[in-house]
């Protein structure tokens, strides 16, 4: 990271597309930058704290972090902030609104599209809000293009006084090319300039907004027939010709390296004029996207023919083994059997959570109740929780809708459900994401509700990174600390209702969460131990199993903790003829982090310290 932030101007670096865009936001003369950790951006910020000249921090949710980079934008400085697909949807209304305003210092938006969802529960399309919005869309398929068009971004953004979006894929974001870096270029903030007629949105000011964005419209779309960040290739095979953006443009060039290629680097407003002349020139025109068919539909509106998504898939990422079979089957050529190759077999390995994890308790008790509760779920590590062995997660949405999900269930649940209780699910980042304001709903609205709020102090499934529970920056430095207890309490949760557990003492937890499902109000338990991958965890003394004394009752499996396995099976018969599958055990030691879980489940007592077995007994 040092390297990234010192190279001088003209150094070659290995960078990610993320690690890029944060040097070409630092280079650009930034101010200010914000994001709330969503994958594959997260990279983003976590690389611009090692740059002391911009004032980087986590915002509590994606909204905020939008409307950091606006007002500093509105100053006059230079903003900008990151997010992935999901997180624009939250930011959806400060975006909506400010377009009609616009910008004064360069406002750039970087968000990362999950295409194939690796780590999302969808798989949206961002190049929507360039038409939806009517700002400009940049889209860069590499690591170089990223620096590049960040660096344009901004330009653009001032030139227009439009917010600017990057597009990027999970591919760009994390991939790593070489980068010929720049130096920083200073971009003195030119101060608030009073205009209540354009930053005062009232319904009367945003009417007289409006014809000047459909000005700005067509300003841009001029400027895209003309803007270098398109570019086209040439090819000497007219029997096909290309329009495509991103890593999809660099799949068809290695695809089709003969045909000619218009590649989209600013793909909204789209070079209709640039299209229709390689449409022209081709036998056969095709548009080659990740996800939707967003620019083909527009060509086909301008009345040039083309193929698209009629031969290409609708999801999923268009590499070379994908695009040339496709595009061979489309003009009637015989697929060659390598293209038609089926994928090699592999061996299924489900995510599971971490040997140790503080989530491992709450599962393994909900799991118990399992046929007395309904369990509405959010987005984080937890969401593992839905999975073996626990299975004990009946909804997950998005962001912070257990809490208005479990009301709803609660309120709405007819006789078939009126004697279970109603649990909701939900970690420390995410509530405070937007977790707060559905409880909030909860308590206003008198839900019979048991919040379970994990608090590991971090934002895990990203990374670790900090937020305002953990007490401290984006930089690592003491920052003020959110108390949870208190804070449920000022949302309107009783105080006596109100329980700090340590998840790993499991008949605390237990015996708590069945307290709280039989009292009719809200309620909340908070776990308090760290996530086991940061580093205020503290690991234990291992645990192992005795050999002589595991029963093969499988108890300990229930926990889902990896480092138990199964060493051996038998069948044993009943006296009633039944027969009984039994399990015997044993601990890996090297990653057991000692924190008691399984010593609580085991019946026999046959897990105990390691230190105590000796290793011709140990399990």
């Amino acid at each position: 990271m040092n390297a990234i932030r010192t190279a001088p101007a003209a150094s070659r670096l290995l960078l990610s597309g993320n690690e890029a865009i944060a040097r070409a936001v630092w280079e650009a003369g930034t101010a200010v930058a914000a994001a709330y950790p969503g994958t594959p951006a997260t990279e983003i910020l976590e690389t611009l704290a090692f740059f002391p000249d911009v004032d980087t921090h986590w915002a509590v949710n994606e909204k905020v972090s939008l409307e950091v980079a606006i007002g500093a934008s509105l100053a006059g400085a230079r903003g900008f902030c990151a997010m992935k697909h999901v997180g624009l949807n939250v930011a959806a209304d400060a975006l909506m609104s400010q377009t009609l305003a616009g910008a004064r210092g360069g406002l750039v938006i970087a968000v990362a599209d999950d295409v194939g969802l690796s780590s999302s529960q969808n798989e949206q399309d961002s190049r929507f809000w360039g038409r939806f919005a009517h700002v400009p869309i940049l889209e860069p398929a590499d690591s170089q293009e990223a620096y590049d068009m960040t660096k344009r971004a901004f330009e653009i953004s001032e030139r227009f006084e439009v917010p600017v979006l990057v597009r990027l894929t999970t591919r760009v974001c994390h991939v790593k090319a070489l980068c010929t870096v720049g130096e920083r270029q200073p971009h003195a903030a030119t101060g608030f300039h009073l205009d209540p007629n354009r930053w005062v949105l009232t319904p009367a000011t945003a009417r007289r907004r409006l014809p000047k964005m459909f000005e700005r419209d067509q300003a841009l779309a001029a400027y895209t027939e003309e803007c270098d960040l398109t570019v086209e290739l040439p090819g000497e095979d007219r029997k096909v010709g290309f329009v495509a953006s991103g890593p999809a443009a660099l799949a068809v060039r290695e695809a089709f390296p003969d045909a000619p290629l218009l590649k989209l680097g600013m793909s909204h407003p789209l070079p209709i004029g640039r299209i229709r002349k390689l449409a022209w020139a081709v036998d056969t025109l095709v548009v080659v996207e990740e996800i939707e068919p967003i620019a083909e539909n527009e060509i086909r509106a301008a009345g040039i023919a083309c193929h698209g998504k009629d031969a290409l898939p609708r999801s999923g990422e268009l590499a070379f083994d994908i695009v040339r079979p496709a595009v061979r089957r489309l003009l009637g050529e015989e697929t060659a059997p390598a293209d038609e190759a089926a994928p090699p077999a592999v061996f299924p390995r489900p995510p599971t959570m971490c040997v140790g994890c503080p989530h491992l308790a709450p599962y393994y008790v909900l799991a118990r109740m399992r046929k007395n509760v309904l369990i509405s779920g959010d987005i984080g590590c937890y969401t593992l929780g839905a999975g073996h062995p626990w299975n004990a997660l009946d909804t997950t949405v998005c962001m912070g809708a257990s809490m208005g999900i479990a009301l709803g269930i609660e309120k709405g649940k007819g006789a078939a459900d009126k004697d279970k209780g109603v649990v909701a699910v939900i970690g420390d980042s995410t509530f405070l994401h937007m977790g707060m304001q559905g409880l909030l709903d909860i308590t206003y609205n008198r839900g019979n509700i048991t919040v379970l709020l994990l608090d590991n102090r971090a934002v895990g499934m990203t990374g670790g990174q900090d937020h305002p529970g953990t007490g401290r920056d984006i930089r690592g430095q003491e920052a003020p600390k959110i108390d949870f207890a208190q804070l449920v309490e000022a949302l309107g949760v009783k105080k006596e209702r109100i329980h700090v557990v340590n998840p790993y003492e499991l008949p605390v937890l237990s015996r708590t969460l069945r307290q709280e499902m039989a009292v009719p109000e809200p309620s909340v338990i908070i776990t308090n131990q760290p996530c086991v991958l940061i580093d205020r965890f503290q690991k234990m003394t291992p645990f192992a199993v005795e050999d002589d004394q595991c029963n093969g009752c499988s108890s300990c499996l229930r926990v889902g903790c990896p480092a138990i396995l199964v060493s051996r099976r038998e069948t044993s018969v009943a006296p009633n003829g039944k027969e009984k599958v039994l399990n015997f055990v044993t601990i890996d030691t090297a990653f057991c982090t000692g924190c008691n879980l399984c010593v609580n489940t085991c019946g026999p007592g046959a897990i105990v310290p390691a230190a105590t077995v000796s290793k011709g007994d140990r399990r």
